[in-house]
């Protein structure tokens, strides 16, 4: 059985809105960005596209940590605790081990 099974029709309705504004969301921000790096825009035109940019941008990413929280949720084990997941990028995981290993050789 699949997790989004035991929603209702109402919930379903709205995860499927969420995803397909996501969808959407990350498309306007995907033309926003090949339009600044085109270059072929006045100023006053890339900071609305970049104003435009950071918006859908935070919603983006607002919507992934939903997400990201609602899997957490589903990763229960099998004795009932919760298992979490990193879902960090590798650029965050060798940020951690840098900083890690630099502790590390100052002594503390």
């Amino acid at each position: 059985m699949f997790p989004w099974s035991n929603l209702g029709a109402t919930s379903w309705k709205a995860f499927m809105a969420k995803t397909k504004s996501f969808e959407q969301d990350l498309k306007s921000l995907e033309k926003i960005v090949e339009k600044l790096e085109a270059g072929n825009v006045s100023l006053d035109e890339a900071l609305d596209l970049f104003q435009k940019g950071r918006h859908l941008t935070r919603q983006c990413e607002g919507r992934l940590k939903e997400v990201e929280l609602k899997i957490q949720e589903l990763l229960e084990e099998e004795e009932g605790d919760l298992s979490t997941v990193n879902f960090e990028s590798d650029e965050a995981e060798d940020s951690a081990d840098e900083s890690s290993d630099e502790s590390d050789a100052s002594g503390e």
